[in-house]
């Protein structure tokens, strides 16, 4: 089986690292290629287990959808996949599991493909809608894999396959209505006839009818009063309450839902045993349940006679159990799910906090989409739906995720920032507006400036003497014309302020979380805001104070026309400690920089000219460059910005000093 590259929103991306080998065995979802684009990093999945084969790519190919990356040797290539039993059984209901009708099987001892009917099960409702399918025609397809989607009022139930094999044909599309028995897809699985025999032999036991053995729990002893309702049996360790339905004090009838659970299965509805009012809830949204653990309390109205509960034994009962059933009518699934499985939801579940879980609660979504979103930290609040009803489904969940990895800049999550500003006035009256949009690069860098709100910033102005300075570049940048290098003054400031930011760490610094301390950088990163077409992007130059004038002004040329060209990675926009905007010759005099959260300091470089500069007693020409510091209050002083911006001109007068 060859695994091939997915679509991961570009046209061309580069292997960067290849994470498996030959020889290695790998799951489904084991990262085994990192690929890296001009927008984002990404890490590919295995989309089937099995042993690496072969490996197609070396690093630093170029790679488009579709490349085969690996090819391997998937674990049920070597043999026939075994005829399965149905997992699907239902909760305090007759379990009816799905039939496989076999359509051919040639009476021969050696391996043979057959086609198998997948058959819609007993899930506790006459009728259901099919809300997703899973699966397409040509997939390759396990025991146990979800295969359909099909709610009802209430639930939502993911059905899985009965054997293994690929699709042939699905029967059904979405928003049809489909009952028990009603033919889902046909999958050619491989098998032997004399395999297709014995399964069917085996399996003409299970038509006899035997009885079921049931336990009676009473729900209630008396005519009234107070009335537990319990977790029922979900076929799983554990659930999540997804939604409350009901508050203290309401009335509530039987039979009435009451509580939502999520396993990674099945969303289930826990409907009331008995009619009355809620006296209390013992759980919340986000707590994790097992079967018997109470949900609430009713105070039952007047009944002859409480309703026994009836669990059947799955094992020991036929499909053709004629037991009777009490008056027990909640539809309640039960969907089996390996402790595994369940394992993995939990693990996922703790990407999200107490309150993105009660947001995700209030969002219609399957099961499926509920746990790949839980697995990857997502708000499905956040994500826009395209579904029947405003469902969400995965293709919309795999779109928000791809457009968050390429995105051109992260954008801290920590604080979204809100303006507070009150709504735009209708202008109409006054001649209307046009409405002009924002480049996507100006878009995503609203919520990094509105942080500027929380930050107490002050902007110290001071001048530099660079007449001796620039003589001397003009004397230089001769030579470096010829090694195609652009040497501009920018060059010479980095090198200064990289040095001085050695000596006044707090500069380069990061204000704690708790604000009770500095956090001080071992490394210097500087970020050289750059301006293009579609707004101001800001690439960092890593370790300028290591660098020589020579060094930095190629790489400066090098970010410049990759920022231009919108060719900066992810990378390459990361990590600085300190900032440097420029106007070049644009204009102007002055201006206050903002500080780029989460630094605390940023320098502005105005246009240089030419100014009488009194000597004691006579004025000089001398060409003064204006700077700007603005920092942040709370870590840095004024008496220090000043000192900084001072150290910083002396710097700048005379370079030679940096040799000191």
């Amino acid at each position: 089986m060859q695994i091939t590259t997915p679509d991961i929103g570009v046209d061309k991306a580069v292997v960067a690292e290849i994470l498996v080998k030959v020889g290695d065995s790998i799951a489904v979802d084991d990262s085994i290629v990192l690929l890296e684009s001009d927008k984002a990093s990404v890490e590919v999945p295995s989309t089937s287990a099995g042993v690496v084969k072969s490996i197609s790519v070396a690093l630093g190919d170029e790679v488009a959808e579709g490349a085969v990356l690996i090819e391997i040797e998937a674990e049920n290539e070597a043999a026939s996949a075994p005829q399965a039993e149905a997992k699907v059984d239902v909760a305090q209901a007759e379990p009816a599991p799905v039939d496989a009708k076999v359509e051919a099987a040639p009476a021969a001892a050696t391996a043979v493909s057959t086609v198998v009917d997948v058959q819609v099960p007993d899930i506790g409702v006459e009728k259901a809608i099919v809300g997703e399918i899973l699966v397409a025609v040509g997939d390759e397809i396990e025991i146990d894999q979800s295969i359909v989607v099909v709610e009802s009022d209430k639930a939502t139930v993911e059905v899985p396959s009965v054997v293994a094999g690929i699709v042939e044909s699905i029967e059904i599309k979405e928003g049809d209505t489909v009952k028990e028995g009603v033919v889902i897809l046909k999958v050619k699985t491989a098998a032997s006839a004399s395999e297709t025999k014995a399964d069917a032999a085996s399996a003409q036991p299970a038509k006899t009818e035997t009885p079921a053995q049931t336990e009676a729990e009473p729900v209630a002893q008396g005519s009234a009063g107070p009335v537990e309702v319990a977790v029922p049996d979900l076929g799983v360790d554990k659930a999540v309450v997804a939604e409350i339905l009901v508050a203290v004090g309401d009335t509530v009838e039987k039979d009435q839902s009451i509580i939502v659970v999520e396993s990674d299965k099945a969303t289930v509805e826990v409907p009331s045993s008995t009619a009355g009012v809620i006296k209390a809830i013992h759980v919340e949204m986000g707590q994790n349940v097992s079967e018997g653990i109470a949900l609430v309390t009713i105070e039952a109205e007047g009944q002859t006679a409480a309703a026994p509960v009836t669990k059947v034994e799955p094992a020991q009962t036929s499909p053709k159990t004629t037991a009777p059933q009490a008056e027990a009518k909640a539809p309640v699934v039960e969907v089996k799910a390996s402790v595994a499985a369940a394992k993995t939801a939990q693990n996922g579940a703790d990407k999200l906090s107490k309150e993105q879980h009660a947001a995700n609660a209030n969002v219609y979504a399957g099961p499926a989409v509920r746990k790949l979103a839980r697995e990857l930290g997502v708000v499905l609040a956040e994500v826009k739906a395209s579904g029947p009803h405003a469902r969400i489904m995965k293709e919309d969940l795999v779109t928000y995720v791809k457009s968050r990895l390429t995105a051109p800049q992260a954008v801290p999550q920590a604080v979204a920032a809100v303006s507070g500003l009150p709504k735009l006035p209708d202008f109409s009256a006054f001649g209307g507006v046009e409405e002009k949009a924002m480049t996507r690069l100006q878009q995503v860098s609203v919520p990094q400036l509105s942080l500027n709100n929380f930050i107490p910033q002050v902007t110290q102005f001071d001048a530099a003497d660079i007449t001796e300075l620039e003589a001397w570049r003009n004397d230089l940048k001769g030579n470096f014309k010829k090694e195609g290098i652009s040497l501009t003054i920018m060059a010479f400031i980095i090198k200064a302020v990289a040095h001085l930011l050695k000596e006044e760490r707090d500069f380069a610094g990061h204000l704690s979380d708790d604000a009770k301390s500095i956090l001080l950088r071992n490394e210097i990163h500087m970020g050289i805001a750059v301006a293009t077409p579609d707004g101001l992007t800001v690439p960092v130059l890593r370790h300028p104070d290591q660098k020589s004038i020579k060094e930095i002004s190629i790489e400066l040329g090098v970010l410049g026309q990759k920022a231009r060209d919108k060719k900066l990675s992810p990378k390459d926009l990361q990590g600085a400690n300190f900032t440097i905007s420029s106007l070049g010759a644009i204009g102007g005099t002055a201006f206050t920089p903002l500080v780029n959260w989460p630094q605390v300091a940023i320098l502005g470089i105005s246009p240089a000219t030419m100014q009488p500069v009194w000597n004691g007693q006579s004025f000089d020409p001398k060409l003064m460059l204006p700077l700007s510091l603005s920092y942040d209050h709370r870590v840095i002083n004024g008496a220090d910005a000043a000192r900084f911006t001072n150290k910083l001109t002396k710097l700048l007068k005379d370079i030679r000093t940096l040799l000191i």
